[in-house]
């Protein structure tokens, strides 16, 4: 599929999406642990090591490379903002954002979609640079796109034990430098799925721990009446930004973590209502309520 084409003619859906869509619904339907699984043919991939990444792009090579990876997303962004046609409401959630570093939230659809969420960030007064946590396979990947996910301030999430010990400092210190950091609670993409799921505790643990704000992001879907080379609804994108959680330093880490969790998720039930007009339910739930 190519970046940033979409056509009036509606192609017919392509074989890896139908059996997308075909493992969404499947999943929908299961529930609770399902929401968090993965749904796209992903090739298999390895543990990353701890020599293997700079999170903090401290070697030369790197920050040359980073600079060249920066000037190709800033392109990207810009053509991708007019291309999805991106929209931010709430931005007046933003104003508190000027000094100190924050934990973005937002569900995952779409390849891309973390662009929409940058565009927000930028909103925030004072000067925050953006970062965002991929899955540790995608920092492996080939071409174009491995390199911007290698070097474009990404931050891989390791299953290596010392890897991850590597990810934490770097957390804390992009953090406490005011950086902006986008993390999926959901944990997986579901490509094209306009309803948000159960958030998985990571993200707001790392908040809470570090003692910045989570702030929630959701964005909307409309199909404009074009479509993808791939057969899929080409979509315009909406980001509602909610108010930021802040952690309570009175509660323990472990509750924090959870309330920042459960709010996170009430704020998206109630963006989607509001966008889609109609109450958040899932398949799962209405099985389960079916004499």
């Amino acid at each position: 599929m190519k970046l940033f084409r979409a056509t009036k003619e509606r192609p017919p859906l392509s074989p890896d999406r139908a059996a997308v869509r075909k493992k969404i619904e499947e999943y929908e339907r299961l529930g609770d642990d399902y929401f968090s699984q993965n749904v796209e043919d992903d090739p298999p991939s390895r543990a990353l090591q701890p020599d293997e990444v700079d999170y903090l792009c401290k070697k030369w090579g790197n920050k040359w490379n980073r600079m060249k990876a920066r000037v190709m997303r800033r392109v990207m962004t810009h053509t991708g903002r007019k291309y999805y046609n991106i929209q931010v409401k709430g931005k007046e959630n933003l104003r508190g954002l000027r000094h100190g570093g924050a934990i973005f939230t937002s569900n995952h659809f779409a390849f891309l979609e973390n662009g929409a969420i940058e565009i927000a960030s930028r909103m925030a007064p004072g000067r925050h640079r953006f970062h965002y946590v991929i899955r540790e396979g995608n920092y492996f990947m080939d071409g174009t796109f491995g390199f911007l996910l290698r070097h474009c301030d990404t931050l891989p999430l390791p299953s290596c034990l010392h890897t991850m010990k590597k990810f934490n400092e770097a957390m804390a210190t992009l953090l406490k430098k005011g950086h902006h950091i986008l993390i999926y609670p959901e944990q997986s993409m579901w490509y094209n799925y306009k309803k948000p799921r159960p958030l998985q505790i990571g993200a707001f643990h790392m908040a809470a721990k570090n003692g910045v704000p989570v702030v929630p992001c959701f964005v909307s879907l409309t199909e404009c009446g074009d479509w993808e080379e791939n057969g899929e609804p080409h979509m315009h994108y909406t980001v509602h930004v909610m108010p930021p959680i802040y952690p309570d330093p009175k509660k323990t880490l472990r509750e924090n973590a959870e309330l920042m969790r459960r709010t996170n998720e009430q704020f998206c039930r109630e963006a989607y209502e509001r966008a889609y007009g109609i109450p958040l339910t899932y398949t799962c739930d209405e099985e389960d309520e079916a004499p």
